[in-house]
């Protein structure tokens, strides 16, 4: 069995048990990605799954401003797509998050 190694303890706050995401989907993912990657070492998805975690973060609380600017307490899909239409760092979702059947999302 595979020790836990220093990027573990390093990106997950000491702890070396389960991660928040799973990290045989991540590889999977990352194999995925193009018909040139073919190894992958144990600590690359373990590095991947807490980029996943900030960026997840990022986005909701970016996201939960717009709900709060609503004066909501529920965030909805909406909050989501105008935070990444306002937001430069997130302009690479642009696309996943306008829709024609959201008119709010396109007046933006």
């Amino acid at each position: 069995m595979r020790q836990p190694g220093a990027y573990s303890k390093l990106l997950c706050g000491g702890r070396t048990g389960p991660h928040s995401l799973p990290l045989a989907r991540i590889k999977k993912i990352m194999k995925k990605s193009g018909d040139d990657v073919k190894m992958i070492s144990g600590e690359a998805p373990i590095v991947f799954a807490k980029a996943c975690e900030l960026f997840i973060e990022e986005l909701t609380k970016t996201a939960w401003e717009m709900a709060v600017q609503g004066k909501r307490r529920t965030l909805n899909k909406e909050d989501v797509a105008f935070a990444v239409i306002n937001t430069d760092v997130f302009d690479f979702l642009v696309n996943l998050v306008s829709d024609s059947d959201n008119p709010r999302v396109e007046e933006m």
